[in-house]
């Protein structure tokens, strides 16, 4: 299993590579700091089998990444990983196409759950 993980947090990065690694057998995990370098290896590694992207972050926020994702592989499994909990952002970015939405803080437990659908 392939994942790109897009936070500008190095801590939340390890935090969901760490659950990652608990969840999956042997993933390949893709790391980047922003949006830009987000869809910059997307753009290198679109094989990837789920997308975990934070919404705030420099240079190109996770709803942008989201968006520019969503033009070229409307198939590939986004799950938004934030800290933005209000119902509107929630149903701003569904509607964006992410499969599915995270609010920080959240246990590795939560993160295991809603990935439960797509690592199958």
């Amino acid at each position: 299993m392939k994942v790109l993980v897009v936070d500008d947090s190095t801590t939340m990065r390890r935090i969901i590579c760490n659950t990652l690694n608990s969840a999956l057998k042997s993933p390949v995990i893709i790391e980047a700091g922003d949006g830009e370098d987000g869809f910059a290896q997307y753009q290198k590694n679109t094989d990837v089998n789920i997308i975990l992207t934070d919404w705030n972050m420099p240079k190109m926020n996770g709803l942008a990444f989201l968006e520019k994702v969503r033009e070229v592989n409307k198939e590939v499994p986004i799950v938004m990983v934030t800290t933005e909990a209000e119902k509107q952002n929630v149903v701003t970015a569904i509607k964006a196409g992410a499969n599915t939405y995270v609010v920080k803080p959240f246990t590795p437990e939560v993160l295991q759950e809603k990935l439960r659908p797509f690592l199958s």
